[in-house]
């Protein structure tokens, strides 16, 4: 449920489209903490039976492997979760947070290793007061990772998808009967892109003809980086088509793109 004094950030993408962020404030931010430390110890109790069997055989040893593996558990276990997951911890992903690049870029790694690293000073001198002091005093409610990193973190709207059929038509889809390469672009696509590129369809007859042309150039760049079609199914597509397919493709079911009819074959 999304409330009305929440804070929104408007972002515009490298692909020229703007769409308000849901800033997440540090109260839900603690929660989604509360849970992934929960999520540590866990993971650290069992590591504990590793240094154990460790000590029995070097207790200096099981020493250093215990501070090594505290130190990989710690750190190691935001960056992991949040590369592999797109920005979401256990936490996150609980409470339908993520972090996001701040100004609507592609969120690398490095800035994840940062946010993660400076981690310790914004718990500085307890309970993350530091951290929650700088959020609460800035307008895009980041803490010192977030800052150094260049990222934000959002409350993940659920989309509202339009009539897909009215909005993209019955035309053949020449990139989803390649199916392997349909799915690994479902699967590469980031939530972000997915609500742009449909974004940039909905309001594409707003947009000045110069304008669109770069909206849906910069969209269709993006798509090709993720997945490699064969070139028969793409070279003959303009920008906007190949966007409209990779819609397509990512908010309908595979199987209903791949069973229409080709053009000029019979029914």
């Amino acid at each position: 449920m999304i409330h009305a004094n929440v804070a929104r950030l408007p972002i515009r993408t490298p692909e020229g489209v703007e769409f308000p962020l849901l800033l997440a404030g540090p109260g839900v931010r603690f929660l989604a903490l509360a849970i992934d430390l929960a999520t540590i110890s866990a993971i650290s109790a069992a590591a504990n039976n590793v240094i154990m069997l460790v000590s029995i055989l070097s207790r200096g040893f099981g020493e250093a492997v215990g501070i090594v593996l505290f130190f990989l558990i710690s750190t190691g276990y935001g960056i992991l979760t949040e590369w592999l997951w797109r920005g979401q911890t256990v936490g996150k992903r609980m409470l339908h947070l993520r972090v996001v690049d701040a100004r609507g870029g592609r969120l690398h790694a490095s800035q994840l290793v940062i946010r993660n690293l400076l981690r310790p000073v914004d718990m500085l001198p307890a309970f993350y007061l530091l951290g929650g002091i700088v959020c609460l005093a800035g307008s895009k409610l980041q803490r010192l990772g977030d800052l150094a990193a260049g990222t934000i973190v959002v409350r993940v709207e659920e989309l509202t998808i339009p009539d897909l059929d009215q909005l993209l038509g019955s035309r053949f889809n020449s990139m989803a009967e390649h199916r392997h390469l349909a799915a690994r672009l479902r699967q590469r696509t980031s939530p972000d892109l997915a609500a742009a590129a449909l974004d940039a369809i909905t309001r594409r007859d707003q947009l000045e003809p110069a304008s669109r042309l770069e909206v849906f150039g910069e969209l269709a760049s993006r798509f090709r980086e993720l997945v490699t079609f064969p070139p028969e199914a793409v070279e003959a597509l303009p920008d906007e088509q190949y966007v409209r397919n990779a819609v397509d493709i990512v908010f309908r079911a595979g199987t209903r793109a791949t069973a229409r009819t080709r053009p000029g074959s019979s029914s």
